[in-house]
This record gives structure tokens, sequence and C-alpha cells, in this order.
């Protein structure tokens, strides 16, 4: 199987279910930014992180690969059997910055990205999968989007966030406070 087709020369791509759309569409934007979150995932997989995060990191990848599945696809047309999200799926991560929050000094201020190479590629996943959303959100005004999706990503950039506290407490990073110049 060759990876390349060279339908794509003209600017064009096809979704699932064949419908041929400018590869500036926003539904490719969307699916393209998930792919992006997917690999800033990777790379923070990747890092010095516990077994655990990087358990439910593998868990966050599959689950991405399932929303961009969900966001290839053309909603009118696609007969393919794609995978779908689950409530427990947001539940999960919920869980899990329950149990990291637990052991985490309350936020008195904003914090700082940085502070570890680690923590600052959580604070870049997190910032990416916020665009991921905005950009699912600009798909959903328009055309049928699965509302776990929007779900999933919002409580995901939460999750970074947490992990990067997480992280940085285990790594004894020092996590910088915002000080707001007045």
């Amino acid at each position: 199987m060759k990876i390349y087709t060279k339908t794509g020369d003209k600017g064009q791509t096809s979704l699932i279910g064949g419908t041929r759309v400018p590869k500036h569409h926003i539904r490719i934007e969307a699916y393209g930014t998930v792919d992006e979150l997917n690999s800033w995932i990777g790379l923070i997989r990747d890092q010095p992180v516990d077994a655990k995060a990087k358990e439910l990191l593998i868990e966050i990848q599959d689950r991405l690969f399932t929303i961009g599945s969900s966001l290839a696809s053309d909603p009118d047309k696609s007969k393919m059997k794609i995978p779908d999200l689950k409530e427990e799926d947001v539940v999960l991560l919920e869980k899990e910055m329950d149990r990291l929050n637990e052991s985490l000094p309350e936020m008195r201020s904003f914090v700082l990205p940085g502070g570890h190479t680690t923590v600052s590629y959580c604070h870049i996943a997190r910032c990416v999968c916020r665009r991921a959303e905005r950009a699912v959100l600009r798909l959903s005004e328009n055309e049928f989007v699965a509302e776990l999706v929007v779900k999933y990503l919002n409580r995901l950039s939460d999750y970074l966030f947490v992990l990067s506290r997480a992280v940085s407490k285990e790594l004894h990073a020092i996590e910088t406070p915002w000080k707001p110049r007045m």
C-alpha cells in the first residue's frame, strides 16, 4: 500500500464517506488539530512521567483517534462503522483529576507554564487541546458534532493542566505563580 495517493495535490481531500472538501475546511482543521494534540500527548508519554500517567495517556491517545475518526466522517454520507466516545471516558478523566488533586498544594493564583520540559509539554498540549475544542465548536455551528466530543476535549484540557501540576510536584520543579503587575 502506498502512503501517497496524489488525490490531494489540488488542495482537496476526502472525508470518510467520500465527500471532497478543501484542505482548509473547518472539519479538516478540527481533526488536524486533534491529530496535533495526539502527537503532543505522545511526546508527554515519552517523558519521565509515572506508569499510571503513561497508561492513561495511551488511553487518551486512543480516544483522540476515536474523535478524529468521528470528525473525519461526513455525517450525511458515511456508512462506515467508527468507534464512539462514552460518558465513562469523561468520567475517567474527572476521577484521575480528583485523585491527582488530592496530593497537590492548593492553587492561590495562576501559574506560569514551565519549570521543567515535561511540565511545559503538558501546557503546550493543554493549549492545543483548547484550540481543538474551539475548532470543533466552530464546526458544530453548521454541522453535526457529537456533544461528547466537545465535553471530552474540555475535560482533557483540564486534565492536562492538573497533570502539569502533578508532574511539576513529582519532578520537584518550581511552580511559579503569576504575580500581575499593578
